[in-house]
């Protein structure tokens, strides 16, 4: 079994956002982390009175900082992907493989100068036209996980079944 993808929501702001994006994470065997704070309430009476039934799935990993998250998951930055619309190289050409990490910033200001500094060769973008400000994060996430499974999937890391399923 290959690793999973990993979704990682720095800071997010948005509660139907973060919803929708974990669904998508249960869907596709993504593992989601999300770096604190959050503008909303995870508590299980929340998450209950939300109707996000498929939570408990997906089994979310919270870290106190991006630092901390760096720290916890011991990822290498080769392994990172930062999602930023000031990057210039699309996601396409970024070789995403199992095991990676795609980095997502808040839905107001994306993520901090002083992260992308840090890891300016790991920046990717999903393209848009000109002048257009950016996409909703649910779709940015939705967009860039199957880029990847789709990678993946072509170098037979991962499989899609007869019936469309995918294993991993």
């Amino acid at each position: 079994m290959a690793l999973p993808l990993h979704v990682v929501l720095h800071e997010p702001e948005i509660p139907n956002n973060t919803g929708n994006i974990g669904r998508t994470c249960v869907a596709t065997g993504a593992k989601l982390h999300i770096i604190k704070p959050m503008a909303f309430d995870t508590s299980e009476k929340a998450l209950r009175r939300a109707g996000l039934d498929y939570w408990p799935r997906l089994n979310p990993t919270e870290h106190e900082s991006f630092d901390d998250y760096m720290r916890n998951t011991a990822v290498r930055p080769d392994k990172l992907w930062l999602f930023t619309t000031r990057a210039h190289c699309p996601v396409w050409e970024a070789p995403i493989h199992p095991g990676h990490h795609l980095v997502f910033g808040k839905e107001t200001s994306g993520l901090p100068a002083e992260i992308l500094d840090r890891y300016p060769h790991r920046c990717v973008t999903l393209p848009m036209v000109e002048d257009e400000r950016s996409l909703n994060l649910a779709t940015v996430v939705c967009a860039a996980l199957y880029e990847g499974l789709r990678q993946c999937a072509q170098r037979h890391q991962y499989l899609v079944c007869p019936r469309g399923k995918l294993r991993m």
